[in-house]
């Protein structure tokens, strides 16, 4: 690590101001905005050697400076300026004055909103989502892999913690695969520049906001790549990190003030425990220690109690919403960021994208700790926090309980039973996004111990539960390994390289087995896709009774009825006690084989689920 990376307040103070290498005015964001926005105030955050010693002049009409703030470190400035209502799209200079010296001029852009109907869309129930983390999926352009003014050099496939390659245009080279397996939105961990010295290939320590990581591409390609989405039918969410930054980025650095990360007399680590902030008899000190320790040594713990780091992310984030048209946000350490802080933000990007929708990263197998951070749920907490939705962790949880617990009065499949009776402590449950595994996580092929039965019961139950299903990139062709550590679940998609020995995008490149759990996936997500009833419809379960759960998806057009066999045998059952929602029909579909059912008497393998839709009314 270098100097600055800091530990005491002491080396701190004498690191501000340090980078006396810096240009005169190395940057300004951001960069350009829009005309038109909700709010009409901007804060420009500008870095350069010593500018705190220039006077500051624009003239344009409609915009105003309102205030220049100096703080404590003189390589910054902060200027606050007002855009009024009307002001007219175009670029004025921004003129950075010293006596005696030429003046230093930033040329700045106001431009026109996009309103275009398939930007900023919003990722709804609706949706099927697919993440990727890029750097391990495809490399669709070798020219960058590696950059000489980086630090981290090369590609090293054979190393877990390595870069490997992958971007943005191997992505795009494989959008016609996602979309012929049901996808219709992508989830990528982080794409912004993560320049640290070595295993930053996840995304989660973010050295520059406002640029894509030149190894996946730029800017430009980013924008295009949602375009490309959206002409396809797909939506793009945009992972994003509040709680910290990568230790080599330029504000910290050259951090503008002391209070712009939190602060210990040497480094603490956060306690990870989510109780300290809910428990009404958590210390001080314990509450402290889990949402301003740091996340890791090279992830500096942002402080957003900064009204200048607070204004540097928000409108960060408006920015790229604005610029690239993305459809939702995931929320990267929810519980981490700050509780006031979190509320505002949400509330100002819903200002200006009421279309918007966003889940944050909750990981608990409780809902009422998961429902806590939810909107709606203002009980002994004196706010609102305005989050839509969260990673229902509960529920992945419960599934794999089902799968692999031994059946009773609380466990195997009943809990999975009782978790979603809990889902009256949400003020709307069908926001919440669900899943089985992903970037941090056990994969579920292995977490099921390689049972295929008990894989495709899983797969069942994430495409007909309610919420939005997330799936991991590689789950359809049964990629698998436990997350110890990380780095064994974020394996290579195969064939995303040239010279791969197969080619797993295609059919031929898979054995039978593989085919097998892919076009099992690809027929629930396309069935999915194509039914209102398992986005938007009602659910109804049922108690389960020797270890047969059934629970139905339905809408005034449509019923579909899962059900799911627990035991270790087959079983066969009757379904009067069902009459609710069967309503004496007699027949449905099986919607993996087409076949017709007769709906009196089931028979379901083990460890197997059931997927029918009803075809008559009688």
């Amino acid at each position: 690590m270098k100097k600055l990376l800091f530990f005491t307040t002491c080396c701190l103070a004498l690191a501000l101001g340090s980078s006396a290498q810096i240009p005169a005015l190395e940057r300004v964001e951001p960069m350009f905005w829009w005309v038109g926005m909700h709010n009409p105030n901007l804060q420009l955050i500008v870095h350069g050697n010593n500018i705190a010693a220039r006077k500051v002049e624009l003239n344009y009409p409609g915009v105003k400076l309102v205030a220049v703030h100096k703080v404590e470190n003189p390589n910054y400035l902060f200027l606050d300026l007002r855009i009024f209502s009307g002001t007219t799209p175009g670029t004025f200079p921004i003129k950075f004055i010293k006596a005696g010296e030429k003046p230093l001029i930033y040329s700045y852009a106001l431009k026109a909103r996009d309103h275009s109907p398939d930007r900023v869309q919003g990722v709804t129930s609706k949706d099927l989502i697919y993440l990727i983390m890029p750097d391990r999926f495809s490399n669709g352009d070798k020219t960058n892999d590696s950059f000489s003014n980086m630090r981290e050099q090369g590609i090293q496939r054979d190393s877990m913690f390595g870069r490997h390659g992958g971007d943005l245009q191997g992505i795009m080279n494989h959008l016609d695969y996602l979309k012929d397996l049901g996808i219709t939105a992508i989830w990528l961990t982080p794409a912004v520049e993560n320049d640290e010295p070595k295993a930053s290939y996840h995304g989660y320590a973010v050295t520059d906001h406002y640029k894509i990581d030149a190894r996946y591409g730029t800017n430009e390609l980013y924008k295009k790549f949602v375009e490309k989405c959206h002409s396809m039918g797909m939506k793009m969410v945009m992972d994003l990190v509040h709680n910290h930054a990568g230790t080599e980025g330029y504000t910290i650095q050259d951090m503008p003030m002391k209070s712009w990360v939190h602060q210990w007399p040497k480094y603490t680590r956060s306690n990870f425990k989510y109780e300290a902030v809910m428990d009404p008899h958590a210390s001080v000190a314990d509450r402290k220690q889990m949402l301003d320790g740091w996340f890791d040594h090279r992830m500096a713990d942002m402080n957003q109690n900064n009204p200048y780091l607070q204004n540097f992310l928000t409108q960060n984030h408006i920015w790229w919403i604005e610029y690239a048209g993305v459809d939702g946000l995931r929320l990267d350490t929810y519980p981490y960021n700050d509780p006031a802080y979190m509320a505002k933000w949400a509330v100002d990007v819903k200002a200006e994208f009421p279309r918007m929708t966003i889940f944050g990263e909750v990981l608990t197998p409780l809902p009422f700790t998961q429902a806590y951070f939810t909107q709606g749920n203002t009980v002994n907490r004196g706010f609102d926090t305005h989050l839509p939705a969260v990673t229902d962790a509960a529920v992945k949880e419960a599934i794999y309980e089902a799968l692999n617990g031994n059946d009773g009065w609380d466990s195997g499949v009943t809990h999975l039973y009782d978790i979603l009776a809990q889902d009256f402590l949400y003020q709307d449950v069908t926001r919440n996004t669900i899943f089985l595994d992903n970037h941090d996580m056990s994969r579920v092929l292995s977490v099921v111990g390689e049972d295929l039965n008990k894989y495709k019961s899983a797969m069942a139950m994430l495409m007909t539960l309610r919420g939005v299903p997330q799936m991991y990139y590689g789950d359809e062709i049964l990629m698998k390994n436990l997350s110890n550590p990380d780095g064994l679940v974020r394996e290579d998609f195969p064939g995303g390289w040239d010279g791969d020995k197969k080619n797993k995008f295609t059919a031929g490149g898979r054995d039978d087995k593989e085919n097998d759990a892919f076009n099992y996936v690809r027929k629930l997500a396309n069935y999915r896709k194509n039914t209102a009833t398992l986005q938007t419809g009602k659910m109804m379960q049922y108690l389960p009774q020797n270890g047969i759960y059934v629970y139905f998806r339905y809408d005034d057009k449509k019923t579909v009825m899962v059900v799911y066999n627990s035991a270790d045998t087959a079983q066969t059952t009757t379904t009067d006690r069902y009459y609710e929602r069967i309503k004496g029909i007699k027949n449905a579909k099986n919607i993996i084989t087409g076949e017709n059912q007769d709906l009196s008497k089931l028979t379901i393998g083990a460890k197997s689920t059931l997927v029918l839709e009803f075809t008559d009314s009688k």
